[in-house]
């Protein structure tokens, strides 16, 4: 028995030695030879001119630390020209490989670090993905972001074209500006991939939008949701689109008319897939090729696309590339928002004239020869104020307002109405950090894992009227469920940016946790979380009746007050490696336990790793 159990306490103390020898190194910098080891990467501080360094510490020898940047070169800096904070680090840190040098127990060691983008693909980040230049001709109309998978377009899903005339089938709806914006924006696959089983639109994805013009302007089914062509019912306008009964305007057949602006050739749209829709083919072209029942077909490189067709389908007839189908609609796709309940189709009606000037929209239809129209205007505190003159001569007003908040009109005139020109400037914040470029893993020492310490952020500058700032880090975990970690407001209108740790700058308001505070995440499951830093430039200090101010408090507060607004997009990856150490070393310390039970004294060997 005693023979036994040696033999088992010598296995065991050998497999815990190789744990141990895998999971502790000396430095986190690794050896010299792999420029993207991952290594837990930090923000380090200049002390004398308040400059940045993202990189993994190496090691620190001789009164200097030498550190990894993300392109994989090395920098040795003296360890007396960082600020105190980082000289604390460096001297905790040393402290810690020298006691792990100096330890002869055997230990468990759980190592959690994040994964570090190659400067590569920081690049790739911060350049356009190549899809974007597609939508850059209507660009004063959207607002443009991405990362590493997808790039996501917002809008207001209103085009500069006129709408709604020549509608024979009307079911009373019209043009309200939606708010497809952050969390809500269109995301377009940067990588499509091709379906094994290829799906068609024909019976299915009669709800919602199956594509998105480069203009913003969401592309349904063109058969609608009773399964009938829409064209051929009279119920689009004579750019092929119309109000759904959330009065969201959205085409139902290709949008040929913008290669007008993009140029013939180029993709007028993208289906939800990732892959382009160009306009029609030209029969008599060299690469003239017929399309499959999709709607598509390859180029000479082979690379996939749609084509524009005159008849059924129209555009796209399904999806050749991978898509998820929920509730009869692909998802995820943004959200319109209905502000009035959807009306009854008025027989007979024809619409006759659309105009828009600023926030303010009419909309003349002509009944058996009488004319009546629809006139509103979007306000800026969210309301929407009707006038209906009915054929019969009878007048009258109604008033509606918004979920969505401050409306986003970004193609209004230059009435100095939100969205003018001096708007299509000032109307968006370029958010960034020194810490971790947009779309990037954000580095440990500001989760729940590291130190929990709140990120360096900075803004550009707000539009002219800007009293002060706020900013909130959010996250959805899912969907209708929204998570605040970081709010700040009542920053000086000097001041844009916060250091790591900031204190001391504007008022801290509660986080979903119900304290004041940076709540570093820490999620509870595996895999990659996408997280977002939003910072607003407001027209004057919001009001609250609360001194616990939520993000809930906040957003209404400064829905009418915000002049411009930026996000900027990371991610956050907990992997189940530490959870998992953490439970073998468990196992095998209840096994040697129930080994050795009952005996009043054991001493573990020393053993040689």
């Amino acid at each position: 028995m005693l023979m036994y159990s040696r033999s088992l306490i010598s296995a065991i103390a050998s497999l815990l030695c190789l744990m141990a020898t895998a999971h502790v190194a000396a430095h986190e910098g690794g050896h010299h030879g792999h420029s993207h080891s991952s290594a837990q990467s930090r923000t380090w501080s200049i002390a004398s001119n308040g400059s940045y360094l993202h990189g993994s510490f190496v090691s620190a020898r001789d009164g200097e630390v030498q550190i990894r940047r993300e392109d994989g070169a090395l920098t040795d800096i003296a360890i007396e020209r960082l600020v105190a904070a980082d000289q604390a680090w460096v001297r905790d840190r040393m402290e810690e490989i020298q006691t792990l040098n100096r330890q002869h127990a055997i230990r468990l060691v759980a190592v959690n670090q994040p994964v570090q983008a190659s400067s590569e693909n920081a690049a790739t980040n911060e350049t356009m993905p190549a899809i974007g230049a597609h939508f850059q001709p209507f660009e004063k109309l959207l607002q443009l972001r991405w990362d590493k998978d997808f790039l996501y377009v917002g809008s207001n899903g209103l085009p500069e074209h006129p709408m709604m005339i020549g509608i024979r089938s009307w079911q009373q709806q019209v043009p309200i500006p939606q708010k497809y914006l952050g969390n809500n924006a269109w995301q377009i696959p940067l990588h499509p991939v091709p379906a094994k089983n290829p799906m068609s639109t024909k019976n299915d994805f009669l709800r919602g939008a199956i594509a998105l013009a480069v203009n913003g302007v969401p592309i349904f089914n063109p058969l609608n949701n009773r399964g009938d062509d829409a064209y051929l019912f009279g119920e689009l306008d004579e750019y092929g689109g119309h109000c759904g009964r959330g009065d969201d305007y959205h085409y139902h057949i290709a949008p040929v008319h913008l290669e007008e602006t993009t140029g013939k050739g180029q993709p007028i749209g993208y289906a939800l897939d990732g892959y382009p829709i160009l306009g029609y083919q030209d029969a008599k072209a060299s690469d003239f090729a017929p399309l499959d029942d999709l709607g598509g077909h390859k180029d000479a490189s082979g690379n996939y696309h749609y084509h524009a067709q005159p008849t059924y389908p129209y555009l796209n007839g399904g999806f050749y590339g991978e898509v998820t189908q929920r509730g009869g609609q692909v998802d995820p796709q943004p959200r319109a928002e209905p502000i009035r309940p959807d009306l009854r189709p008025l027989r007979g009606a024809v619409i006759t004239g659309f105009s828009k000037t600023g926030n303010r929209f009419e909309l003349v239809y002509d009944v058996e020869g009488r004319q009546g129209s629809v006139t509103y205007v979007v306000k800026d505190n969210s309301t929407v104020d009707f006038t209906f003159q009915e054929p019969s001569g009878e007048t009258r007003s109604e008033t509606y307002r918004s979920r969505m908040g401050k409306p986003f009109l970004p193609q209004a005139d230059s009435s100095g109405t939100e969205g003018g020109p001096d708007a299509d400037q000032t109307s968006r914040l370029k958010v960034t950090s020194p810490a971790f470029a947009a779309g990037n893993e954000l580095p440990l020492e500001f989760t729940g894992d590291g130190a929990g310490e709140s990120p360096p952020i900075a803004w550009s500058k707000g539009p002219e009227g800007t009293q002060c700032y706020a900013l909130n880090l959010w996250h959805t975990p899912g969907p209708g469920d929204m998570k605040s970690y970081w709010l700040v407001y009542d920053i000086p209108a000097d001041v844009t940016s916060l250091p790591q740790n900031a204190s001391g700058i504007g008022t801290v308001g509660i986080n979903d946790k119900g304290h004041a505070g940076y709540d570093p995440m820490k999620s509870k499951g595996p895999g990659v979380k996408q997280y977002h830093l939003t910072v607003y430039a407001l027209s004057e200090k919001p009001t609250f009746s609360t001194d616990q101010v939520t993000r809930a408090d906040l957003l209404e507060s400064i829905s009418d007050i915000t002049l411009a607004q930026g996000t900027l997009d990371f991610q956050y990856t907990r992997s189940r490696s530490g959870s998992s150490m953490i439970l073998i070393g468990s196992a095998i310390v209840a096994a040697v336990a129930g080994a050795w039970l009952g005996l009043k004294k054991f001493t573990a060997p020393r053993v040689a790793c």
